[in-house]
């Protein structure tokens, strides 16, 4: 019986050294056979594996430079004659691409439709260029933001079918803004133009639109889309401020400055409410600031340059100068305007203002309420019937 479990067990243990020799070729692994007694004859395996030391990145052959700019690299390869010759080109190209897409013999003209109180007509994407006062004719001042509409074009139109509406009642348009040189830009990007025959945009977005207020692509848009006295919603990024205190963040009063005050003076305070004993989710504390997505809603067009494409909207818009914006007719359903909402909506041009129907406006088109400085400061009338 001794010599029976004697045999198992030798085989057994070639079995598994047959095993840990299957297995030896891994890197760094030691085996270690064990082998209990010899009256309960288990054959195990355990491998230990050594932990490789951690060593440094390799070092980059080239390093690039992050103070040099694309201008610069383009200055060092392309000559000031290379230069203008190849914009010369780029514009020929250009201008034959949107003339052969504009054709009206080639592509015919999308149908246009009426307004309707269902209708949604799309925004523009403008640039903030600063902030101006201006005044009532009540006296009232004014503080508007300038927004220019740079280069817009419709560069494609997702239909109903196709877009990500789940009631399937509205499309989406994709807009570009302000035109930009190609040289730095990839294949795919630049082929989603060719195909509107406009240049290719340093912005893009989507706007969406109802199936009436369509527009065909390679269309420009203007700051004429808009008319004085309509309200309007502005869509963009506020600056960054960084991490910021509470008393910044979420204009907190602070602590007292002096008896027996140390180090407190712009701290938050307790935040741990008793029974709680703990800090509730959403309290205000401090941390990053700005650099993030608002809305401003229900802001009113004061005035329109037809020359310069520029909107004079009332109050404060969100961004930097010189950042970019989404501006579209107001949502507020419930406003205290929405009647007179509603009646601009009407007038507005539908769905985009085409200068070839409608023709040229006026340089400057202005709100009935404000005042303007090329009127006259006093006028005389004379009465009529009266005796002298």
């Amino acid at each position: 019986m001794a010599a029976s479990m004697l045999v198992r067990a030798v085989q057994n243990t070639r079995q598994t050294w047959s095993n840990c020799t299957r297995y030896a070729s891994l890197e760094n692994a030691q085996w270690t056979l064990c082998l209990p007694a010899v009256s309960t004859i288990l054959p195990c395996r355990t491998m230990t594996t050594r932990r490789r030391d951690r060593l440094p990145l390799p070092q980059r052959l080239y390093v690039p430079d992050r103070t040099r700019t694309d201008e610069d690299r383009q200055a060092e390869e392309l000559t000031p004659q290379n230069m203008a010759h190849i914009q010369e080109s780029y514009k020929e190209e250009e201008e034959s691409l949107t003339q052969a897409r504009l054709c009206p013999l080639k592509d015919e003209p999308w149908p246009r439709h009426a307004w309707t109180p269902e209708s949604r007509r799309t925004g523009v994407l403008a640039t903030k260029i600063g902030m101006m006062p201006m005044w009532t004719k009540t006296g009232h001042r004014l503080t508007v933001t300038l927004l220019q509409v740079q280069d817009c074009h419709v560069i494609r139109y997702i239909p109903v079918e196709d877009s990500d509406d789940p009631d399937k009642k509205q499309g989406m348009l994709t807009l570009g803004h302000r035109s930009c040189s190609p040289f730095y830009l990839s294949e795919e990007y630049l082929r989603m133009f060719e195909k509107a025959g406009i240049p290719p945009k340093r912005k893009i977005a989507e706007f969406k639109v109802s199936m009436d207020a369509a527009i065909k692509p390679g269309t420009p848009l203007y700051a004429a889309h808009f008319r004085p006295g309509q309200y309007v919603d502005v869509y963009g990024k506020t600056i960054d401020k960084g991490f910021q205190g509470v008393m910044k963040r979420h204009g907190f009063k602070g602590q007292p400055a002096s008896h027996g005050q140390t180090k407190t003076h712009r701290r938050p305070g307790a935040i741990g409410t008793a029974g709680h004993g703990r800090v509730l989710p959403g309290t205000k504390l401090p941390g990053p600031m700005g650099n993030v997505v608002r809305y401003t809603r229900g802001l009113k067009i004061w005035r329109v340059n037809t020359k310069h494409n520029i909107l004079y909207v009332n109050g404060q818009v969100p961004g930097h100068n010189d950042g970019w914006v989404k501006v579209y007719d107001s949502i507020l359903y419930k406003s205290k305007h929405r009647k007179r909402l509603e009646d601009h909506l009407g007038s507005l041009p539908f769905p985009t203002y085409f200068e070839e129907e409608e023709g040229e406006l006026e340089e400057d088109l202005y709100d009935d309420e404000l005042f303007r400085f090329d009127d006259p400061s006093i006028v005389f009338e004379t009465a009529e019937g009266k005796k002298k």
